[in-house]
């Protein structure tokens, strides 16, 4: 039984509802309703902080799904579970890849930069200064982007790009 046909969860409960109503209405193939059915109970599942399953979903609705820009956000919430469970490694690779089929996905590009940004506070941290400004213009470069998307978004980012010198105009607001 799919998992948002268990879920206790008013809320839940009621988007699946519409949702489904949506998908019997829309003219979209079965294979992409599928997709969705996994992408939907992914979504449950990682909001229920069960991270397993919702990869277990997401993989499946990835082997489905067909949309770039779908595909794009599926990737886009693994890389949330992998940066929530520390493996950055493996989260910049799903950003990149969620990047690569959506360039204009603003939250990717910013958390791609607060990993690097993240990355060079520990290597400042470690003593590793040129490590750290490298990871550092990295984070700047991916924030620029996301920032140039969504312009009234990440102010804390703009306020760094400008107190670090990295922003050298006030191109933003």
């Amino acid at each position: 039984m799919p998992r948002t046909q268990r879920n206790d969860n008013f809320v839940d409960k009621t988007f699946t509802v519409m949702a489904d109503l949506i998908l019997k209405v829309l003219p979209t193939s079965k294979r992409a309703k599928e997709a969705f059915v996994y992408y939907r109970d992914g979504m449950s599942a990682q909001a229920d902080g069960e991270y397993a399953e919702a990869l277990d979903n997401y993989n499946q609705a990835l082997e489905l799904e067909e949309d770039p820009y779908d595909r794009a956000l599926i990737l886009y919430n693994m890389g949330l579970i992998y940066t929530s469970n520390g493996d950055h490694e493996k989260a910049l690779e799903l950003y990149d890849r969620a990047i690569e089929l959506n360039p204009r996905l603003p939250q990717a590009l910013n958390n791609v930069a607060v990993i690097y940004h993240y990355q060079g506070e520990k290597e400042k941290e470690a003593g590793n200064d040129e490590a750290a400004e490298a990871l550092y213009n990295k984070a700047a470069e991916y924030w620029k982007r996301a920032i140039r998307l969504a312009p009234n978004n990440y102010l804390e980012a703009q306020n760094w790009l400008k107190t670090t010198g990295r922003a050298a105009i006030d191109i933003y607001f």
